[in-house]
């Protein structure tokens, strides 16, 4: 158990704080010309996703929680449940649909991802920061509307439903940024 001074915040620091755990997304110091200073702060939830914030005295002290992460090999999913392998041990993990939520969208079978836990507790998964998904779905292109610089939506395998540029078809590889879900390019392959 270390206790940090909310000074020494840094974006991606785990803290425990009001009986749940939270990683910092952003933090501000301020200091008014008139009282204390104090850091504002958004925190996001492991447990649910939900995003808050919160604001500290600068003297305020905060734990900091040890977070394991574990490259596991997505296999599969049971109806209720998402199958992860071990890679170096075979053991299966099951993590509930609700707690894997939005990011399954970026799941494919044998694609490895890093399990997020703490005291044995799993909390999540943590994607990599792109994939490449095949466009199962889409409009055809269509001549000369290039101009307009718009675009057509494409559900991809996973059900994932992308914004992406008139010139791409059905069966095209892309690369989506896993943390907005937005076309990024065409996939080297």
């Amino acid at each position: 158990m270390t206790m940090i001074s909310v000074n020494e915040f840094k974006n991606g620091l785990t803290v425990k704080y009001n009986n749940d755990l939270w990683r910092i997304v952003e933090f501000q110091h301020v200091k008014p010309g008139k009282g204390g200073a104090f850091v504002r702060s958004k925190l996001k939830s492991l447990r649910s996703g939900a995003v808050q914030e919160y604001t500290f005295r600068s003297t305020a002290k905060v734990e900091t929680a040890e977070i394991e992460t574990k490259s596991m090999q997505y296999l599969y999913n049971d109806g209720s449940s998402y199958v992860f392998m071990d890679t170096t041990t075979y053991d299966q993990l099951a993590i509930p649909n609700e707690q894997i939520g939005d990011e399954a969208n970026y799941l494919l079978e044998n694609m490895v991802v890093n399990v997020i836990m703490h005291d044995g507790e799993t909390l999540g998964i943590q994607l990599p920061n792109t994939v490449d998904l095949k466009v199962a779905k889409t409009e055809p292109n269509i001549k000369g509307d290039t101009s307009s610089g718009g675009g057509k939506p494409a559900t991809m395998e996973t059900g994932l439903v992308v914004n992406v540029p008139f010139f791409i078809n059905e069966g095209d590889v892309l690369t989506i940024n896993t943390t907005d879900g937005t076309y990024v390019s065409r996939a080297n392959k």
